[in-house]
């Protein structure tokens, strides 16, 4: 019998005690809370599908100049005037008008991603006090960009996040459109923002110091939304993460069995990182990107055992320490 076939009794109990329970008795911290922060929120699209002429769309290029520079590439057209004339076609295509319309309709209230930000922020700002909160934009990109982040603006393509059964979807594999729903925004957006805090050796390329960069990824998006659920997080459904779990002495096993953990061959470090409906080399319904799911357990365990600070983890580039100093062992099955 496959390993990964089957939760089990003692599966069904870690899904309950282990990936259910801590998220929902979770409370934020008041005294992060209490910082005087607030969250710009600009509807972009809805501005620019009230656009009527070229004029209007320049006015708004001169109104949003860091949306036109970083999020337009305003530098790679001849002119602004191609600019405006691009985007008032696109504009004023049918069928972005109904896509648009369902955008609208679907996040016609956006207080509750505009609050989840400014709470996430509040954290980040608590760990690392020089962050500066950038402004966000939302936007409908016809499918071109879900997510823009950096250090001054944010831009979410609401298109990209709309309910999995609405008859408008991204062109992605349904393992990864899945994803993209809106209780993932949030958790998308700190994700990116932890790779600016995230040190590395760039001298070491094993897989090893993959698995522990996107466990400080994950690691590291956990503390700043305590009580967001892993599977937002990671993109595992309840059921995989609890079949990761149950199986994780097996899992571990397979990485130690065959030398894993200082491959360096892309190819082969890419069958347990790269994104695909299931990690191959261990089964076939075991989720894709095992090793970062790895990676994240031995970033806990180490940040546990030796009572690190979330600044100090981040800054620690040496994958190798914090793998021997993590003390990690699978978790046996309950």
């Amino acid at each position: 019998m496959n390993k990964l076939s089957l939760l089990g009794i003692g599966c069904m109990l870690l899904l309950l005690f282990s990936c259910g329970s801590k998220n929902e008795t979770c409370e934020l911290d008041s005294d992060i809370l209490s910082q005087d922060l607030d969250v710009e929120v600009v509807r972009l699209e809805q501005e620019f599908f009230e656009a009527e002429t070229q004029e209007d769309f320049q006015y708004l290029l001169e109104k949003y100049p860091e949306f036109t520079k970083i999020y337009l590439q305003a530098y790679l057209y001849n002119s602004m005037d191609s600019l405006t004339m691009d985007l008032l076609q696109i504009h004023h295509d049918s069928a972005m008008q109904v896509l648009n319309d369902s955008v609208q309709l679907v996040f016609q209230d956006f207080t509750d991603v505009k609050e989840e930000l400014e709470n996430a922020f509040k954290y980040i700002r608590h760990y690392f006090p020089d962050f500066q909160v950038p402004k966000v934009y939302t936007f409908v990109s016809g499918f071109n960009s879900d997510l823009v982040v950096t250090e001054e603006i944010i831009v979410i393509g609401l298109d990209y996040f709309l309910p999995a059964s609405h008859s408008f979807q991204p062109e992605l594999p349904r393992y990864m459109a899945e994803r993209y729903e809106k209780a993932y925004i949030v958790p998308m957006i700190v994700t990116a923002i932890s790779s600016r805090y995230n040190q590395t050796d760039p001298r070491d390329n094993t897989l090893l110091a993959e698995m522990i960069y996107y466990g400080k990824s994950y690691h590291f998006t956990k503390a700043v939304l305590p009580c967001t659920s892993d599977q937002f997080i990671i993109g595992y459904t309840p059921d995989q993460i609890a079949e990761s779990f149950a199986n994780e002495e097996y899992i571990w096993a397979h990485f130690v069995e065959n030398e894993l953990l200082y491959e360096t061959n892309p190819f082969e470090i890419r069958k347990y990182m790269g994104e695909a409906p299931f990690t191959d080399a261990i089964s076939t319904v075991a989720p894709g990107r095992l090793g970062r799911w790895l990676g994240w357990n031995i970033v806990d365990d180490y940040v546990f055992n030796q009572d690190v600070s979330l600044p100090n983890l981040m800054r620690n580039s040496n994958a190798e320490e914090i793998f021997r100093q993590s003390g990690y062992r699978p978790r046996p099955p309950a």
